[in-house]
């Protein structure tokens, strides 16, 4: 099988896609045959060692496959050759085949293809989370969605218009907000010098009750300031490159609150909840409320090219790589 490895953290230029044996099934294991491979950034952040977590190298990246059980081994009672499937994995899933304990396989509802099911797991389930459990969003309030064209940036979008909010996106580019704009987004803002200008005038009086920020960097100093009183300021990444900074003396005053986002701690720490939440997204899915938008498929032997273009945010939605 094809796979890609790790050897040192380095650029992504030097992983490498190699021929392995298949990996065998043991007790209680699922064997999935990939049809879909999820791209997220953090990926080409731990590649090079600057992602929180350092696996030991050499390593296999990726933490979403969708697929096909090619085989099961004993004890397995949950699943059967061919059901359609897709998991969660710390890494290792940059592979043609993954060998996984059945507790953490998920079927996949009749309907929803192995592409949707990658955009469903991470980018879908930081959203869900922030929104949900961190932000505990209610009906009727207004989120702002920074890096809406994103895959974590439309999720966002959708998740917080099925939860029956207002939803304010911003983007780089006009291409980027008219995807926004099909995705739900009530109004758009460009991402530009006159962000901070345009952002209070849509804030009004009241200001933001949630912030989504998976960007950081200007689009924070813009944003922190039209926060609403007991609001939610969404800690989610920074794509922009620049980890910023804030005088605390404004949560203060304005009674807001600042709130980081790890979904890979939530995933572990809370399993209960986090199941929970992909049986909701998937019944969102499944009433038309969620359309995950997938920017390309790319062949397994771009994953290097899928990886820049991520990083470099050329993307708008979710990229995927097909073995």
């Amino acid at each position: 099988m094809k796979q890609v490895i790790c050897e040192a953290f380095a650029p992504i230029e030097d992983l490498k896609v190699i021929d392995a044996a298949t990996p065998e099934v043991k007790k209680n294991q699922v064997r999935i045959r990939a049809n879909a491979i999820g791209v997220n950034y953090p990926d080409g952040l731990l590649v090079q060692g600057l992602y929180q977590m350092k696996p030991p190298t050499p390593f296999t990246p990726g933490i979403e496959v969708a697929g096909v059980v090619d085989a099961i081994g004993e004890g397995v009672d949950k699943f059967k050759v061919g059901d359609a499937v897709a998991a969660i994995m710390p890494i290792g899933g940059y592979a043609e085949f993954v060998v996984l304990h059945q507790s953490i396989v998920q079927p996949l509802p009749q309907g929803l293809s192995a592409e949707h099911a990658t955009a469903l797991m991470c980018a879908y389930g930081t959203s869900h989370h922030a929104l949900k459990q961190r932000a505990q969003l209610q009906e009727g309030e207004h989120v702002l969605v920074l890096g809406g064209a994103g895959s974590t940036g439309i999720a966002t979008i959708e998740i917080a218009k099925a939860m029956g909010a207002k939803v304010t996106a911003v983007a780089s580019t006009q291409e980027k907000l008219d995807i926004t704009k099909e995705h739900g987004a009530d109004n758009l803002v460009l991402n530009d010098e006159h962000l901070a200008e345009n952002l209070k005038k849509l804030a009004g009086h009241k200001g933001f009750d949630v912030v989504f920020d998976p960007i950081g960097g200007d689009a924070f100093d813009a944003s922190i300031r039209r926060m609403a009183w007991s609001g939610r300021y969404l800690v989610v990444g920074f794509a922009s490159g620049r980890i910023p900074e804030f005088a605390v003396n404004l949560a203060l005053v304005k009674g807001f609150s600042v709130m980081g986002v790890f979904w890979g701690s939530f995933v572990q720490k809370q399993p209960q909840d986090y199941m929970a939440n992909q049986v909701e997204l998937f019944t969102w899915y499944s009433k038309g409320l969620l359309k995950p938008h997938i920017h390309k498929v790319y062949p397994l032997d771009d994953v290097h090219q899928a990886l820049n273009d991520v990083l470099q945010r050329k993307v708008a939605g979710k990229v995927v790589l097909a073995p």
